[in-house]
């Protein structure tokens, strides 16, 4: 077996968007209505994969193993990136996604599978467009129409690529710690930079002629911390009043990182204005007589988008490996049945653990995949809906649901890959197979864009309170809704009460929490903040699986038991029960903690530790 072992099954991605997800409602908007029908869902879907299969992943083994080089002061890759790079390009699947001036566009929910499927493929490569695409919707929607028109045609097509640049040595995930600084020009609007960042995914590479930086800098005269940053448009290479490629702009790479996975994806160290000639065109407003600057503000945009592309990649490297395990369990010989003990060897899928962890991975990967693709419909919704209470209402559930699907599904890739490797056994430790690379790049995914207990804090520090706790009354309001309309389900019965349980030992732990900050122990609310983002997660991804369960369960009474679709619907369903009887559970054991409050974490003293 080879160690790049491409498995990628479709039905799942076409039974959300063809039978689940209301795709019609949606394509029906101004936006979609003369371009894309429901028929059209297969045609992407089955190109994409090919692309994935035949293109992206044959280099998936230079990424690992060439790896992206830093060589004579250049970023250099593998050189099988160049073809496959403008494969993606040609067929339309790079920035251009994200041009929301372009009319017959694609939807997030579409391109959403898509990227899931190039992500399987090689989880290193889709980083060299997908952070263009974010870059590019920031200067879309705050850039001055000078720097629409110098940088986003050719940033769109993919001939420039565009980065966001963010973390500095000594400030890591302390954002307003930064600085890098920002000093007026005679030139209006243009601003000398001078400072360092790091940790730049694709900040520098060969696949294009010019890198567009996003930077976030402190003007001279600004206040400290995040409200006074500022946002840069700062390429590489200035550009001139025709768009063509200039002077050096004393962008210098450093270096790059050497990482335990995504060698393919060059993280690299920038040095900006090392000769004092480094300049960018200002985003927005300066800062105002308070001192306080647009920059972070406006790289929110690009960053909440980026979260959600981090749980693609989360849910891209965990179906892979799902997938190849499955594929590993049925081929594999040893043992015989433990109702056979005398009996023949058998394949290793026929062993109970094995399909204990297999289940386990393949309901957890599509109850997160539900949540996912369901967040990327609300963003589409959010900006195309013909009703304004609609779009409203849809942009509340992505806000409540995006740091939900960043760090459930990027926890869960490292915990489901590893039960992937469990099920290969030695062979799973071995570079020869697939998801030993999986393993190594899928743990920066929870650590990217805001670490995971920086997106828990944002939902129960954030989100949970937002516009007066509407976001999350909204939420809850949706999941009870559909208890209550479907408890009485036939076959469904046990399950509805599992999740009716787990509402209500939710609702405890919700009450719990604005007990103990109104008790002043404020302590409690970081202490417990990840374990209750994982509750929150499990019971949206339950209710979303089980929604699944029902129509697939219908699907199959309608269809019968020798349709050629029967073990799939089949398949849909036991991953709804194993969900909502091995996962959900766990929220009633938070709960449970979260009464107990144990608070030796904090109380022990530093020393104490060892």
């Amino acid at each position: 077996m080879a160690a790049t072992n491409y498995l990628f099954d479709t039905r799942d991605v076409k039974f959300i968007l063809k039978e689940w997800l209301d795709m019609e409602k949606l394509l029906s908007f101004p936006a979609y209505r003369d371009y894309y029908s429901l028929d059209d869902i297969d045609a992407f879907v089955d190109v994409a994969y090919k692309i994935a299969r035949d293109v992206v992943a044959p280099v998936n083994e230079d990424a690992d193993k060439i790896g992206a080089q830093f060589i004579d002061g250049k970023v250099i890759t593998p050189d099988s990136f160049k073809e496959c790079y403008q494969t993606i390009m040609d067929a339309g699947f790079g920035p251009q996604i994200a041009d929301r001036e372009v009319e017959g566009r694609l939807p997030f929910a579409i391109n959403a599978p898509l990227l899931e499927m190039f992500i399987a493929a090689s989880a290193a490569f889709p980083t060299f467009w997908a952070l263009t695409q974010g870059a590019a919707g920031v200067i879309q929607k705050h850039g001055s129409d000078l720097i629409k028109e110098k940088f986003l045609p050719k940033m769109f097509s993919g001939e420039w690529a565009g980065c966001m640049d963010l973390t500095e040595p000594g400030a890591g995930s302390d954002v307003g710690a930064a600085t890098t600084k920002a000093f007026p020009t005679d030139q209006a609007g243009i601003y000398k930079i001078k400072g360092q960042k790091m940790f730049i995914t694709a900040g520098d590479h060969d696949l294009c002629e010019n890198h567009i930086h996003l930077v976030l800098a402190r003007v001279e005269g600004a206040r400290e911390g995040t409200a006074g940053l500022s946002l840069f448009v700062v390429p590489k290479y200035w550009v001139d009043d025709d768009g063509n490629i200039g002077d050096f702009n004393d962008v210098t790479t450093v270096g790059i990182e050497e990482k335990m996975g995504l060698h393919g994806s060059p993280t690299c160290a920038l040095a900006y204005g090392e000769n004092d000639n480094c300049y960018g065109y200002l985003v927005g407003n300066p800062p105002g007589e308070d001192g306080k600057g647009e920059g972070l503000k406006q790289m929110f945009l690009m960053m909440n988008e980026e979260r959600l592309g981090t749980a693609m990649l989360g849910l891209g490297v965990a179906s892979e490996a799902y997938y190849n395990a499955r594929e590993y369990a049925r081929e594999r010989v040893q043992g015989t049945k433990m109702t056979d003990p005398k009996g023949e060897r058998v394949h290793i899928i026929e062993h109970e653990d094995v399909r204990r962890m297999l289940m386990y991975q393949k309901s957890c990967v599509e109850a997160i995949r539900a949540m996912i693709y369901k967040t990327y419909y609300y963003v589409d919704m959010s900006r195309d809906s013909d009703d304004p209470a609609e779009r409203e209402f849809a942009d509340d559930m992505f806000q409540m649901n995006n740091p939900l699907c960043k760090a459930y599904a990027t926890d869960m890739a490292w915990i489901l890959i590893a039960d992937a490797i469990q099920v290969y056994g030695g062979y799973g430790y071995i570079e020869e197979y697939p998801v030993a690379q999986l393993a190594r790049d899928s743990k920066i995914f929870s650590i990217w864009e805001g670490t995971n207990y920086i997106q828990s804090m944002d939902l129960v520090g954030r989100k949970f309170t937002l516009k007066k706790g509407r976001l999350l009354k909204n939420w809850l309001g949706d999941i009870s809704t559909f208890i209550q309309e479907n408890k009485e389900r036939e076959g469904f019965k046990q399950e509805f009460k599992l999740i009716e349980e787990a509402f209500a030992d939710y609702s405890a732990i919700l009450g719990l929490l604005k007990q103990y900050l109104s008790e002043g122990k404020i302590q409690l609310m970081p202490l417990y903040s990840t374990r209750i983002l994982h509750a929150t997660s499990m019971l949206y991804a339950g209710s979303l699986i089980l929604d699944q369960a029902l129509l697939a369960d219908s699907k199959l009474k309608e269809l019968g038991e020798d349709h050629y679709d029967a073990n799939y619907y089949k398949g849909k369903v036991a991953s709804a029960r194993f969900y909502i009887k091995n996962v959900v559970p766990k929220i009633g054991f938070i709960r449970k903690a979260f009464e107990i409050a144990d608070t030796s974490a904090i109380d022990i003293g530093d020393e104490c530790f060892g």
